[in-house]
């Protein structure tokens, strides 16, 4: 197997496959997959891709991603985000790709929370991730290495050379740029949405070289999930479904997020979630996502993947209610960048979708700007690769490195993910975050493979910067010792 490349992209959802599609066939490139290359949050993504309508939405897409940001969004992101939104879809759909549309062979847009007009594409009605990664792995033009671990990154004097990798056994691959496009952290909590590859490894090597990662207090938690099946990956209930009609009630029937939120069901994820566990937590009662207003011929056309999930797991919809809770989504901080996907402390060194922080997401994600972001800063990424690329010499490293898994470390791994869920969770406390920090710092001290020390080194970044910020923002939501 060669070991040189132009270009090397780690991870195989939208973002890196994205980057592969627009980078020209005569370069040298290299795919390299942690699993199988559909086990991506890009393949279980649900709602859709949210882009303006009419440039005249431009604006206000522009405005409700400020709004749901609290405050926290880099405003000249959100505008590049928005502004750049409707070309790379055009490219896209020219590119082959084909969004649902209605009888007339209009583009249908729908509408989830935080959004003021329907501007959600979406494709094969709630499989719009599962769509569109089939369609990148169709058009891949590159070499996909499956199944490989990414160790570490080969980083001296502040430039990056390549990867240290595990596929069978360990050995270096060196590029002239080098993507990361791993996804967020979503393993490291007990109960979430993400694939079991995400799991904040390439977050943790950043670390170790001084990279900044930022806004890591940031984590998004789904309002709407399923949380009572035995499978790790817990079962996502789209936020079109609140967009299209559907009721979050209590064991009564009561719609209580109007207590909480004027906008009721189409309140922000994080308004909605945070009501949801004080509610549940103040009235110990179950909570249920209530589809009941949907025809049940209609759902299983908009909602197939939901509806045939919940039939395999006893629930007959739409007529039955969906006990449900929140749990992690999505990681709005990661590997800080600038406008074009560039690690600002390492030359040559990207990092695009998740993985990222660019700013545009702020304290709170609006509702399918992920795989827009995915979209358009991959592309901007492949702009700056293209204008750079040149032919510096390669420094050659070692190909050995640490132990990757010791006996004990998955017991250490399932505690991690409890402490991070009742401590760095939903509802956070400055008194359960210094315990969180503790055992972590104690668990780091252990002689443990290097793969859970990486998870350790994300979870420590992501309680310091919890304790950091002594009031509640957007997701971050920290309350005093007398609320608890």
């Amino acid at each position: 197997m060669k070991s040189e490349y132009d270009v090397i992209i780690v991870g195989s959802g939208i973002a890196g496959l994205h980057t592969a599609l627009k980078l020209p066939k005569e370069l040298d490139v290299l795919v390299l997959s942690k699993d199988y290359a559909w086990e991506c949050n890009t393949f279980y993504a649900q709602g859709g891709v949210a882009v303006a309508p009419t440039k005249e939405d431009i604006a206000v897409h522009v405005k409700d991603t400020l709004l749901a940001g609290d405050g926290h969004c880099d405003p000249q992101m959100v505008e590049i985000l928005c502004n750049e939104a409707q070309d790379v879809i055009k490219s896209f759909i020219a590119d082959g790709f084909e969004f649902d549309k209605d009888a007339q062979g209009n583009l249908l847009f729908t509408r989830e929370a935080a959004h003021s007009t329907d501007r959600i594409l979406h494709a094969g009605g709630d499989a719009t991730g599962r769509g569109i990664h089939h369609f990148l792995m169709e058009k891949l033009k590159f070499p996909i290495l499956y199944n490989t671990q990414v160790t570490d990154l080969l980083i001296k004097d502040n430039v990056c050379y390549g990867v240290k990798v595990f596929h069978k056994k360990k050995f270096n691959f060196y590029a002239k740029k080098i993507v990361i496009a791993s996804g967020g952290v979503g393993s490291l909590y007990e109960f979430h949405t993400n694939a079991r590859t995400i799991s904040a490894d390439m977050h943790g090597i950043c670390l170790k070289y001084g990279i900044e990662l930022k806004d890591m207090e940031m984590m998004q938690f789904h309002p709407t999930v399923f949380v009572k099946g035995n499978a790790v990956r817990k079962q996502l209930l789209s936020e079109a479904l609140r967009g299209e009609g559907a009721k979050i009630v209590d064991a009564d029937g009561k719609r209580f997020l109007f207590d909480y939120d004027s906008r009721g069901e189409l309140s922000p994820r994080n308004i909605v979630s945070q009501a949801i566990f004080d509610y549940s937590q103040k009235n110990k009662k179950e909570i249920y996502l209530d589809v009941s207003s949907f025809e049940e011929e209609h759902f299983k056309v908009r909602f197939p993947s939901i509806y045939f999930n919940m039939k395999n797991l006893g629930y007959n919809l739409p007529k039955d209610l969906i006990p449900i809770s929140p749990a992690f989504h999505y990681s709005m901080g990661g590997i800080k960048t600038d406008k074009d996907g560039k690690v600002p402390s390492i030359k040559n060194l990207y990092a695009v979708g998740e993985a990222a922080c660019t700013g545009v997401h702020g304290a709170n994600r609006l509702a399918s700007n992920s795989l827009l972001e995915g979209l358009v800063f991959s592309k901007r990424t492949v702009k700056d690769i293209l204008k750079t690329l040149d032919s510096t010499p390669f420094v050659r490293f070692d190909e050995e490195g640490e132990v990757l898994v010791k006996e004990g470390d998955k017991v250490l791994k399932n505690e991690l993910r409890s402490i991070m869920w009742n401590y760095a969770g939903i509802v956070r406390s400055e008194k359960n975050l210094e315990k969180a920090l503790n055992r972590v710092e104690e668990m780091l001290k252990l002689q443990t493979g290097k793969l859970i020390k990486l998870r350790l080194l994300t979870s420590r970044e992501i309680i310091k910067s919890a304790l950091k910020r002594k009031v509640s923002l957007g997701a971050h939501y920290i309350i005093g010792e007398k609320e608890v």
